[in-house]
């Protein structure tokens, strides 16, 4: 007599084996995708952060406000169209009267600074604060200077509202 021997073999089945590998692809596949579409993402906001806009028009930002403060009293003049503004100032805490100058202007997608003597009236520098320039405008609004500067590289525009008060 054969004796019928049945034992429960452990393991999976070849079916079995098929489908846990088939859900392991799938979870897998899901997670590739979310980290590829975040690590996407995160590129283009550092991207935007770090663009040479951004620092063009933080430094814009800075130049104008270091410059206006330093203006004295109510010297500030502004193209009536907003095309430049004008300040002027005395040049060390020493001097007695009022001999300098500084012009805010864009001009060839550039926004540029121009500072000189008063008397006689001579520039001494033209300084290329900032690229990209697609418009600039100046405004007076009482004892204060504002410009507007929108700045475009192709890829990405941003418009920077700087205000600066004048000093005394």
């Amino acid at each position: 007599m054969i004796k019928n021997n049945s034992k429960h073999r452990s393991g999976l089945t070849i079916i079995e084996t098929l489908i846990a590998a088939v859900i392991c692809v799938v979870v897998l596949t899901a997670v590739s995708v979310l980290l590829v579409d975040s690590q996407r993402g995160w590129n283009l906001m550092f991207n935007k952060l770090q663009s040479d806009i951004v620092k063009d028009s933080f430094i814009a930002k800075i130049r104008f406000d270091s410059v206006v403060r330093r203006a004295s009293g109510n010297n500030l003049y502004i193209d009536p169209d907003g095309a430049w503004l004008e300040v002027y100032y005395y040049e060390d805490d020493d001097s007695v009267a009022i001999d300098r100058y500084a012009k805010f202007y864009a001009d060839s997608n550039d926004l540029n600074l121009e500072v000189g003597t008063l008397s006689p009236r001579e520039t001494l520098s033209v300084e290329t604060v900032c690229g990209n320039v697609s418009e600039c405008t100046f405004k007076r609004i009482g004892r204060s200077a504002q410009m507007i500067l929108t700045l475009d590289n192709d890829s990405q525009t941003i418009t920077t509202v700087t205000s600066a008060y004048l000093h005394n």
